[in-house]
């Protein structure tokens, strides 16, 4: 028979996690742009299959997945969100727009998913060769458009002595390419790793561009007022999950195959490409710590296709204070 003492500290143990339970237990979903489709988000299918979110104090109930940086942003401020990671341009293009936004932490330095494709049989030997080609891009003012314009820049060549054009995605680019409809075109992992027998790669992204910053961590003024705690560990485990793909390739690969629907041997090409040391020296999914230059470079490729406009001042639209300490800027 339980004593009365027994009972006395059961019933105050009870009320103890009662009242905590609406903070500390409380579930919340984060958006990650193209969740479940491209490269950037595969550390966050890590992160929960491993329970890092849950083991730094975030108890993350689910990974919202949205199509582009427009969408996510919206998602992130209807749904009332803590956490999102969101292209930069679309970031910078809604903080202009009057979003009370903060880019947190930046979380993918470079854009060593693409590669240039071209068929096996193709004359086209050097980027030099691209004058007065069809090089395909996904959609106007995206990612692949702006790059597409560096790789040609690259080579000594101005957008207008080659010819862009819309394919509408990567699947689709690949469907062109394989018609003789393009020349050539930007292809990004996963999608590269399905297809890459059926083509040849002209040239890497990693091999002739610099680092690019290509999405990063934002949050909301109202959640960083409030859900600092949740933010924080939302970096930390990402930060783990980053770490452990990098030293865990092949079990990395069997989370995110299962995660994103992927043949396996697809997953395995996708992170060993990413995770293979590039010419730059810069990772490719970063742990969090900001690259200015990137970033720079990144807005100013992202001008160059009509996506932003005017000059941004980093420091007013940006937060350090979530970043684990060896991760913040040095002063």
């Amino acid at each position: 028979m339980p004593t009365m003492r027994t009972c006395s500290i059961f019933v105050a143990a009870l009320a103890f996690v009662a009242l905590l339970s609406p903070r500390a237990f409380a579930q919340e979903q984060i958006v990650v742009s193209n969740y479940g489709v491209a490269a950037n988000g595969m550390p966050y299918a890590v992160a929960m299959a491993k329970g890092f979110f849950k083991d730094e104090g975030a108890n993350v109930s689910g990974i919202l997945s949205s199509a582009g940086g427009g969408t996510t942003v919206r998602n992130l401020m209807t749904g009332h969100l803590s956490y999102g990671e969101v292209d930069l341009a679309g970031t910078v293009a809604a903080i202009q727009q009057g979003a009370d936004l903060k880019i947190i932490s930046d979380n993918v330095l470079t854009v060593n998913e693409f590669v240039w494709a071209v068929k096996p049989e193709s004359p086209i030997k050097a980027i030099k060769d691209l004058a007065g080609k069809k090089i395909g891009y996904t959609n106007p003012r995206s990612t692949s458009q702006a790059l597409d314009i560096l790789l040609l820049e690259a080579a000594g060549l101005k957008p207008d002595q080659a010819e862009l054009v819309k394919t509408g995605g990567f699947g689709e680019a690949v469907v062109a390419l394989n018609l003789g409809l393009i020349d050539a075109s930007a292809i990004a992992d996963p999608v590269w790793s399905k297809n890459k027998s059926r083509f040849r790669v002209l040239v890497s992204a990693s091999d002739v561009l610099p680092p690019l910053c290509n999405v990063v961590g934002v949050t909301t003024g109202e959640a960083a007022a409030s859900k600092g705690d949740f933010i924080r560990a939302i970096l930390r485990g990402r930060r783990k999950a980053v770490a452990f793909m990098v030293a865990h390739p092949d079990e990395a690969a069997d989370i995110v195959a299962k995660a994103y629907n992927l043949d396996l041997d697809v997953a395995k090409s996708t992170i060993n490409n990413l995770i293979a040391p590039s010419k730059s020296g810069v990772a490719y999914w970063g742990p969090g710590n900001f690259d200015l230059a990137g970033m720079d470079a990144m807005l100013r490729a992202q001008k160059l296709v009509g996506a932003l406009s005017g000059d941004v001042d980093w420091s007013k639209i940006m937060d350090t204070s979530f970043l684990a300490d060896d991760l913040k800027p040095k002063k």
